[in-house]
């Protein structure tokens, strides 16, 4: 009997042990470490907290919730083992002796809301993503302090079976729901359809996909803020269900969903289906986010007040505690909406806070002079749109709001921060400062915080890396109040070819603000000391993609000497020119192909993963490939201006999409100074065809990044300097 009771006693303790999700997540992180630390969950005053202390050889950390200490050790492995846990890599191997804590430390913040994600992060970055890959994200999240992201992964189950029972058929309903590269969109009442129709086995995987999201969540205690009902509905819903809608403009060339207008009396039934579906699949949420009127036109007759109060409603019918959560961009939230609703029903995301604030600081083009009044808002820094490769940030720019909205009286009402990036995986370092603000309470010297950064990131402290970093916090990762260019500056490669190209994108408004050989001065430096750091896993990424900026950089100085050597009528100076430029975008491509992170067939290959057939791998493939090139078809791409807008500095890509358009070009141009006439390139037309193609990319690494970054790098620059 003895035996059988402490049999059971064992069982218990070891179910105990592994429903600790700490224990799960320092197992992941190396096998065995979990035994290296002690956790103590111990509740303190309002605000969420951690301490790290000493309990024999174990490193004790104790906090308020699994995810303050989730956060303490990160803070711990950076700051006393040299360990930096980020999305090149989450995995270390930890010594046998963790460095002790000599003296407990402690940090604490009243800004208990720390928000993840953008709509369009679930397509730009994570529209392949496997339960791998969403497990690695989840503890990522944990470690950074995050415990209120959005979640909108299996949205399209819930309008899937909402649509069947209002009367549509499986047909009609997937000319509704896009494609997996274009979910976000839909979301967001952009557009309707493209990228699809998708089999069923998308949404059964997608279904099985979010339910392990949510226990995982739940075991950290994270709450997942789930998309509401606004009153979205199909453009054809007046036909074919009799409803009182308003038609948006088309949104760049696309049908956009129609609203049902919340005076419709149907609008509290389909709102009540619409949550009954999502409750039976996902159950219920605290948090629910909707943005109606997303960058619409046409909507002028729309009674925004009683809109707002039939979306609250509708949502408190749910869970009379649910609040609201609603992105703060261009003109939403339309003061008409809510500036009727009551102090703490509403969560406003000011998504671009580093930049366009919209709370109420000034300077800012988007400032709102009373700011949010009685709402709850969350400070957010975007970072990067479209998922586009570059080193960018704005670190002084960023540290002055944030600690300036703390003092200020129109951030009365501040809840927390958020990360609202439209692609993730890119710049680790702004990342890591905007999650350690919350619990830093002063202002802090930048130039110290990097020195320690560095040394977490890679493990020792270098000075020459030191230099390296400094050029590069002073420079590309400062851009300043006043430029307010949406993410990195784009790579001359990716731009469409002209005689005035610039900015790849449609809408990216760059403007020159950092010396571009400074990037090839940093670059400089960390191959200086490369070759002792191979093998560090966090310094190869890093030096990959600085040396990749410095190229970059160096290829914009060529592109414009090639137009001088052009507009000169120096045709031996154009062919040189326009030849090294070719040369640098191959170099280029070589480059990025020794890491995984930079090669288009990573992302391929996720894509075509999640397929079950042929069929299923193609148009999944097909939505990837479509959406970092043309976006869509023809009009969407030369007329909508979303074409480039998701460009991506890939090996694979660089080689076979871009490099054919600029070779073209010169091409055009070497006939005009042999005295042909000018040809105008159908650039879609060049386009198209890579979009449609399934030709395999791996996603394996090719090439040691060490030797092949010298090479290249010497090849662009020489021994100058």
């Amino acid at each position: 009997m003895k035996r059988v009771f402490s049999f059971i006693i064992t069982l218990w303790l070891t179910c105990q042990a592994f429903a600790n999700p700490i224990t799960g997540m320092l197992e992941r992180i190396d096998k065995g470490a979990s035994k290296k630390f002690v956790i103590e969950i111990k509740n303190s005053n309002n605000n969420d907290y951690f301490e790290l202390d000493q309990k024999g050889k174990q490193i004790l950390v104790r906090g308020n919730n699994y995810i303050s200490i989730a956060t303490g050790i990160n803070w711990y492995l950076k700051y006393y083992a040299g360990i930096h846990l980020s999305w090149n890599g989450m995995t270390a191997k930890l010594p046998t002796v963790l460095p002790s804590v000599p003296h407990k430390e402690r940090h604490e913040t009243s800004l208990k809301l720390r928000y993840d994600f953008n709509y369009c992060t679930f397509s730009y970055s994570m529209a392949f993503w496997d339960w791998k890959r969403w497990e690695k994200e989840i503890d990522w999240m944990a470690l950074h302090g995050i415990n209120l992201p959005l979640d909108v992964v299996g949205e399209e189950c819930v309008w899937f079976n909402m649509l069947k029972k209002l009367g549509y058929s499986k047909d009609e309903i997937n000319k509704f729901i896009s494609g997996p590269g274009f979910m976000a969109w839909w979301e967001m009442n952009n557009l309707e359809g493209w990228g699809g129709p998708n089999p069923d086995s998308w949404y059964t995987q997608q279904e099985a996909l979010e339910k392990k999201i949510l226990k995982r969540m739940k075991e950290y205690g994270i709450e997942p803020v789930f998309p509401g009902y606004s009153g979205m509905v199909p453009h054809d819903a007046k036909q074919k269900l009799g409803l009182n809608i308003a038609e948006p403009k088309p949104w760049n060339g696309y049908v956009r969903p129609a609203f049902l207008l919340p005076t419709d009396n149907r609008f509290k039934e389909i709102a009540a289906l619409y949550y009954k579906e999502q409750e039976s699949l996902f159950g219920k949420a605290n948090y629910y986010s909707m943005d109606p009127f997303h960058e619409a036109e046409g909507i002028e007759k729309v009674d925004l007040d009683a809109a707002g109060k039939a979306i609250m409603d509708a949502m408190k019918q749910v869970n009379p505690k649910a609040v609201w959560v609603v992105q703060g961009w261009t003109e939403n939230p339309r003061e008409d909406m809510i500036k009727n609703m009551k102090n703490g029903d509403l969560l406003i995301i000011d998504l671009f806070s580093e930049c366009r604030p919209m709370w109420g600081m000034k300077p800012s083009i988007w400032y709102r002079e009373e700011g949010y009044k009685q709402h709850d808002w969350i400070f957010s820094m975007l970072l990067d749109f479209g998922a586009r490769t570059g080193l960018h940030g704005r670190m002084d720019q960023l540290l002055n709001n944030f600690y300036l909205t703390k003092n200020n009286p129109l951030a009365t009402h501040l809840k927390g921060i958020g990360l609202t990036m439209e692609g993730s995986e890119n710049n680790p370092m702004m990342f890591e400062l905007m999650t350690e603000l919350p619990w830093r309470p002063e202002k802090f010297d930048k130039t110290v915080w990097l020195k320690d950064y560095l040394k977490a990131r890679y493990g020792v402290k270098d000075s020459t890396v030191e230099h390296a970093w400094t050029i590069l916090a002073n420079g590309i990762y400062n851009c300043p109040q006043g430029n307010n260019q949406q993410g990195a500056h784009e790579s001359i490669f990716c731009s469409r070819p002209s005689l005035e190209s610039f900015q790849s994108s449609s809408w990216s408004k760059m403007a020159n603000y950092y010396d571009p050989t400074s990037t090839e001065d940093a670059a400089r430096l960390m191959l200086q000391v490369a070759n002792k750091y191979k093998g560090n896993n966090n310094f190869e990424y890093d030096l990959v993609d600085i040396v990749r900026q410095s190229i970059a950089d160096r290829a914009r100085i060529v592109y414009n000497r090639t137009i001088a050597d052009f507009k000169s009528f120096d045709k031996k100076s154009f062919n040189q020119d326009s030849q090294e430029f070719l040369k640098l975008l191959l170099d280029q491509d070589k480059l990025l192909g020794t890491r995984k992170e930079f090669r288009v067939g990573n992302w391929i290959e996720q894509a075509r993963n999640l397929g079950n057939t042929k069929e299923e791998k193609d148009l999944y493939e097909w939505n990837a490939r479509v959406q970092i090139t043309t976006w869509g078809n023809r009009y969407p791409a030369d007329n909508g201006g979303l074409r480039d807008y998701a460009n991506k500095e890939w090996n694979g890509i660089l080689r076979d999409f871009y490099y054919k358009r600029w070779a073209a070009y010169w091409k055009t141009l070497s006939d005009v100074l042999d005295g042909k006439p000018l040809v105008t390139l159908d650039y879609y037309a060049m386009e198209e065809p890579w979009a449609k193609a399934t030709n395999p990319y791996s996603a394996l690494p090719e090439g040691d990044c060490v030797s092949t970054a010298t090479e290249v790098f010497h090849n662009a620059f020489g021994n100058n300097k």
